[in-house]
């Protein structure tokens, strides 16, 4: 009875450990490899290949599925339609949004002006490239159709010059490239982000295009820089025009533009009136940056700015100050706002489905490969209609021998399907042939209907002849692109809107001395506190205070104008200066400099140096016992980089740097005690930052190098015990008298 009173419960236990069972066989382990190639790789795949990255013909998927849905809605040639009935028929090739197929459409609008050879002829408001909070109205209220140059883009599309492929849902078809007569994929600004790669192409002047595509055509080792000097934006703007950093671009494909704005000045009024302004900024963007300058007191020059832009286009109005030079305000200007601007490119493209990074002139050679292509398929298709046309003339040829007993076959047949077959025994042709003199009309049974066709055969077999002709010989089908290029170049050719300038000075110049100068102390805790004190406050109060376990780590005196470089941990360098800090007191903390500087999560202060002129070398102690020396002008840079990284090895833990005008003793110092003197000059210098440098001291594997520093600052009474003639070294033992650390008073310092 007991046994069969525990069945339920075993029962019950029994069905909760099949569940948890069941449960468990559900899990499937699984490799993160496999899951990535699986799951993870596909779907990048398409969104590079069928989403973000442009291909030959310079459209994406979205702008393609677009332009080739308004072709077929009679846009072409037809009057404007509003843009949600074309948003709406857009959809049965792109199965996306209503909102995103109208953003695409914005952008390739004329009103928009994001493209210097705008494709869609738009009315109402569409925005400006140039402003953000410039937003167009919604589609209902818009009117578009296809500008005149997209018959460049559809022309002989149904001649068999792309590929055809089913939509998303079979129910049409949409070709898979357009077959643009120019070289679009350079004349069209692109910018797309896929997974784990991106693209960014700028925009070139359609004319200038396609003179180089012609002359690279008729000559391969053509300098394309001579035809094509540059990029060119639809905003307009001033091109600083570097030989070297344009010739880089066009060979890899990589590179910045630099591109600043354009103004004028009236001297009457007092206002500079900026006009054009970089492809890659805003209105907003730079009122708001000379806003916040004028707030922080660095542009005093300035009494008000506003936006004029009105229906004329951009304009934005500075009022200056009275005796402000305007020349010198916009190089401040330039400086420290977007008026001056880089355009990073990066040619990535598709080709045969297969994302490639390519310089220009590899990208013109695919260009004319794959349009040579595109004129074979449909002199092919021309050549195959044009012999459908002579074979049936033929077949009439035969008619015309017997007119009469053709009549006599068709009366003489009881059966309409017995027709064709009759024809095609009586005369001997084929099923085609017959079928077309069987659809004569009887009005045109006559010899000189027939006649008159018959005579077209000569012509036709000429024709077919060159056409022949033409598919074996390269030379006439580059002279058919170039002839349709020229033809483009008459039509919509049109003069540049980015101003060259290859006078340009790419030295960073010297700001102007607005900052005010005075002298300062400046210290430095062990934490990372970094405080500025003026001498005047230093007397009222010495005593410094830090947080607790920390302490002083380093001591300067200088003046507010100074730069400064503060290196980290984690192989960076932040530049910065004395005057981007407030004046404080010694009671304060100070700033704290991984946060006032944004450095990264973990990021902790090792040194900070004081540049100066540059000249010099900056010593680098690792803990491993190395030593680098490294020219301090290679810290210099032409821009105004906050951050540069790979500021020094990573092979070892950074415990000191210091700052070498001139050839000095250096004490090292390890963790067991012992300290090496040796002199500088036995360091030589290195040109790469990240050289792991020489050894110094010889270390036992359980200690490390501690501390390095000028001798003049340690405590070292008696440096011949511990001065070597050769590194690395293991040094002396420090004695007592030795031991003790140089203390800074305040009489010291003032």
């Amino acid at each position: 009875m007991a046994k069969k009173k525990e069945q339920p419960t075993s029962r019950h236990a029994t069905a909760e450990e099949q569940n948890v069972v069941g449960l468990r066989s559900m899990v499937v382990e699984q490799p993160v490899t496999e899951t990535l190639e699986s799951n993870f790789m596909p779907y990048a795949m398409s969104v590079i290949v069928s989403r973000a990255i442009p291909e030959i013909d310079g459209f994406k998927p979205s702008h393609r599925k677009l332009l080739y849905c308004m072709y077929k809605m009679g846009l072409l040639t037809g009057a404007r339609t509003k843009s949600a009935n074309i948003v709406g028929a857009t959809m049965h090739y792109n199965p996306h949004g209503d909102a995103a197929i109208y953003d695409t459409m914005v952008r390739l609008s004329r009103g928009y002006g994001a493209l210097l050879t705008p494709f869609v002829d738009s009315k109402g408001n569409f925005g400006k490239v140039y402003s953000r909070d410039m937003a167009w109205a919604a589609s209902r209220y818009t009117e578009a159709k296809l500008a005149p140059i997209c018959a460049e883009l559809f022309r002989d599309i149904d001649k068999d010059t792309v590929d055809f492929i089913p939509n998303y849902d079979n129910s049409t078809t949409e070709p898979t490239l357009l077959p643009t007569t120019f070289p679009n994929v350079l004349v069209s600004a692109n910018l797309g982000i896929a997974v784990g790669m991106a693209s960014n192409i700028c925009g070139f002047n359609l004319q200038e295009v396609c003179e180089t595509t012609i002359a690279l055509i008729r000559d391969r080792e053509h300098s394309i820089l001579s035809t094509l000097p540059a990029p060119d934006f639809p905003t307009g703007g001033e091109i600083l025009c570097d030989a070297a950093e344009m010739e880089t671009l066009y060979r890899t494909g990589r590179g910045s533009v630099r591109v600043r704005a354009r103004w004028r000045y009236d001297a009457k009024a007092k206002i500079i009136e900026i006009y054009e302004i970089p492809y890659s900024t805003t209105a907003e963007a730079v009122i708001d940056k000379v806003a916040e300058l004028v707030k922080a007191g660095k542009l005093r020059e300035i009494s008000d700015m506003r936006d004029e832009t009105d229906l004329g286009g951009l304009k934005l109005a500075i009022d200056l100050k009275r005796d402000t030079d305007p020349d010198k305000l916009m190089q401040k200007l330039f400086r420290s706002t977007p008026l001056q601007d880089s355009f990073a490119c990066n040619f990535n493209i598709l080709i045969g489905g297969t994302p490639k990074v390519c310089g220009v002139g590899e990208i013109l050679e695919e260009w004319i490969a794959w349009r040579q292509e595109c004129v074979k398929r449909r002199v092919y298709f021309d050549l195959q209609k044009k012999k459908e046309k002579l074979h049936l003339l033929n077949g009439l040829k035969k008619i015309l021998l017997d007119i009469d007993r053709a009549i006599a076959i068709i009366r003489n047949t009881e059966h309409e399907s017995d027709v064709v077959p009759n024809l095609m025994i009586g005369f001997g042709i084929d099923q085609a042939q017959a079928e077309f003199v069987a659809e004569i009309r009887l009005r045109n049974i006559n010899r000189e209907y027939i006649l008159r066709r018959v005579e077209e055969t000569g012509e036709l077999e000429k024709e077919i002849a060159d056409l022949e002709l033409t598919l074996r010989s390269r030379r006439r089908i580059e002279n058919i692109i170039v002839k349709e290029l020229e033809q483009v170049i008459k039509k919509y050719g049109t003069p540049r809107r980015s101003v060259i300038n290859y006078d340009a000075d790419f030295t960073e110049p010297e700001e102007e001395e607005t900052v005010p100068d005075y002298p300062v102390h400046l210290f430095l805790s062990r934490e990372g506190y970094f405080k500025k004190i003026t001498p005047q406050s230093l007397r009222m109060s010495a005593e410094q205070k830090y947080k607790e376990n920390d302490g002083p780590s380093q001591h300067f005196e200088t003046t507010n104008r100074a730069e400064m470089l503060v290196f980290t941990d984690r192989q960076q360098v932040y530049k910065t200066r004395a005057a981007d800090f407030a004046d404080t007191k010694a009671s304060a903390l100070g700033d704290y400099l991984p946060t006032k500087l944004g450095m990264d999560e973990g990021e902790s202060v090792v040194s900070l140096v004081l540049p100066g002129d540059g000249s010099g070398h900056l010593l680098f102690f690792f803990d491993n016992g190395k030593c680098a020396r490294v020219p301090l002008e290679s810290y210099a840079t032409k821009t105004n980089r906050k951050r540069l990284t790979g500021a020094y090895s990573d092979k070892g833990a950074l415990r000191s740097v210091v700052h070498l005008t001139a050839e000095q003793p250096l004490a090292a110092i390890s963790t067991e005690g012992r300290a090496v003197v040796f002199n500088s000059a036995l360091l030589a210098p290195k040109t790469s930052r990240v050289s792991q440098g020489v050894g110094v001291m010889t270390l036992k594997p359980k200690y490390r190098l501690d501390k390095a520093m000028l001798l003049s600052d340690t405590a070292i009474v008696n440096p011949a015990r511990y001065r070597v003639r050769t590194i690395p070294a293991a040094g002396a033992l420090l004695r007592e008298e030795d031991r003790g650390e140089k203390q800074l008073t305040l009489l010291d310092e003032l």
